[in-house]
C-alpha cells in the first residue's frame, strides 16, 4: 500500500499543514511560528501524499552536518496502520544519515524509538499558569534587540549542539511576542521569549546563568501577558531550579515528553535551561 505515497519536501506554504496537524494533536504551536521554522533548514520538512491528499508529515531539520532535529512526525489519523508512517520515517531518517539526531517524542512511543537506536536522555515536562501581575522594573532587563547578534549567538551556543543564527533571528523577530534579556556589568547572563500560541502563550526559550536570574526574566515576560491568559512553560525535568520556579508560581503540570537521541548525546548545561525552544525542532 505505501507503494501509493508519494513523499516531497514542503514549501513554505505546505508548513501551515503540518503545523495545524500538530494543533490538533495538543502540541499548541504558537501563532506565527512557521517562518522561523523553515528559516532552520528549508529542505528539512517532508509531507507524504497519496494522489493529491496529505497523509503523513514529518521534520528532519539538518543544523550541520554533525545535528540533525526530528519533529512533526504526525499521520493524519484517517490514513493510519498502512505504513505511511514508516515510510515517511524511513525517508526522513536517511536524510539525517550520519548525524546525532534528537527528538522530543510522547513517553508511550520511547519503545518504539529505541527500536530505531533513540536512547532517552531526560523527560521535558509543560506546566500551565497565569499571565498578569505586578510589572517588573529592573535595569538589568533590557529588550534582546538592544543587544548585538554576537553577543546573543555567544550566549545562546552552550545551549544548543549547532549553529542556529538563522532560526534564532527568524524566532526573535516574529509578531506577538516580547524577547527580553537580563544583563549584568555587560554580560548577558539570561533571555527569553513569550510569544502567542494556538491557546495563550508559551514561554520558549528561557535561559539563565542562576536562578534569580531565571526568576527575574520569567517574571518581566510573564507580566507582560494579558491578566488570566494562559501562559506555559516546558522544563527539562531534571532541572531542579527550574522544578522550584513552575512550583513557586502554581503552574500546573499539563503532559510531558521524552528528550531522546540516537548517537552520542550532546552534553546540555540542562540547569540553566529553564524553558526548552520548540518540542518540534529542538
Amino acid at each position: 500500500m505505501t507503494q501509493d505515497l508519494r513523499i516531497s519536501t514542503m514549501s513554505r506554504e505546505e508548513l501551515d499543514i503540518a503545523i495545524d496537524w500538530a494543533a490538533a494533536e495538543g502540541w499548541n504551536p504558537g501563532l506565527h511560528d512557521r517562518d522561523s521554522y523553515y528559516a532552520a533548514d528549508p529542505e528539512g520538512f517532508l509531507i507524504g501524499r497519496v494522489g493529491d491528499e496529505p497523509v503523513a508529515t514529518i521534520s528532519v531539520v539538518r543544523y550541520d552536518e554533525r545535528f540533525g532535529f526530528l519533529g512533526f512526525y504526525i499521520v493524519h489519523p484517517e490514513h493510519r496502520g498502512r505504513g505511511y508512517g514508516s515510510a515517511l520515517w524511513r525517508a526522513g531518517m536517511q536524510r539525517l544519515a550520519g548525524c546525532t539526531v534528537g527528538l522530543d517524542g510522547v513517553p508511550a512511543q520511547q519503545d518504539n524509538y529505541r527500536k530505531s537506536g533513540f536512547e532517552l536522555a531526560w523527560r521535558n515536562v509543560r506546566y500551565e499558569g497565569r499571565g498578569g501581575g505586578e510589572r517588573v522594573e529592573d535595569a538589568r532587563i533590557v529588550p534582546l534587540v538592544s543587544l548585538t547578534l554576537d553577543e546573543l549567538t555567544e550566549f545562546e551556543r552552550p545551549f544548543f549542539p549547532a549553529q542556529r543564527t538563522d532560526f534564532l533571528l527568524a524566532w526573535l523577530a516574529q509578531s506577538d511576542s516580547l524577547a527580553l534579556g537580563c544583563v549584568e556589568e555587560g554580560c548577558l547572563v539570561g533571555y527569553g521569549v513569550v510569544r502567542a500560541c494556538r491557546n495563550g502563550y508559551k514561554l520558549a526559550p528561557l535561559y539563565a546563568d542562576r536562578p534569580d536570574v531565571a526568576e527575574l526574566l520569567f517574571s518581566a515576560l510573564v507580566s507582560c501577558v494579558e491578566p488570566g491568559e494562559p501562559v506555559f512553560l516546558d522544563i527539562p525535568e531534571p532541572n531542579a531550579e527550574a522544578r522550584a520556579l513552575v512550583g513557586r508560581h502554581a503552574m500546573q503540570p499539563q503532559f510531558e515528553t521524552a528528550r531522546m537521541y540516537a548517537g552520542p548525546a550532546p552534553t546540555l548545561p540542562v540547569e540553566r535551561i529553564y524553558g526548552m525552544t520548540s518540542f518540534e525542532i529542538g
